[in-house]
């Protein structure tokens, strides 16, 4: 004789939609990441910023010691914002520990995180500010 069933009914599962997924992906996006995209997006907003000034200064007509050097600054802007957001996100992005370990450890891998958030973020900050911003603070 056998006893009662410990079973429990099997619950039908909601299937998720493609852009349902990709936002609960977003709200939970691994620490580590989103500092490293902060880290890099912070340094890529103050530098990019201070570029658009000196970019909106020459397409006004202000003569600067050198003349245009708008190539030479917008490489700058990007190795600093690689090495830079690199740097950051190696400070701010340890390794985990396991339980039990107080002894943060950091490694090339949390360098190259912030590497790879880095680049794309200079990018795209340049774009934001140099296709948008830009052209609403320079009226033909």
């Amino acid at each position: 004789m056998a006893g009662p069933s410990t079973e429990r009914p099997r619950r039908e599962v909601k299937q998720r939609g493609y852009f349902e997924i990709r936002w609960r992906q977003f709200r939970n996006a691994p620490r580590p990441v989103v500092r490293a995209v902060v880290s890099s997006l912070s340094v890529a907003l103050v530098l990019g910023v201070l570029f658009l000034v000196y970019d909106v200064a020459l397409d006004r007509g202000a003569k600067l010691p050198g003349g245009d050097l708008r190539i030479g600054f917008l490489t700058l802007y990007v190795l600093l914002v690689a090495i830079v957001g690199t740097f950051i996100t190696w400070l701010i992005v340890p390794l985990p520990s396991g339980a039990g370990r107080a002894r943060t450890t950091r490694t090339g891998w949390s360098a190259m995180l912030g590497l790879f958030a880095a680049v794309p973020i200079a990018y795209l900050v340049l774009v934001l500010l140099h296709e948008i911003i830009k052209p609403l603070l320079v009226q033909p």
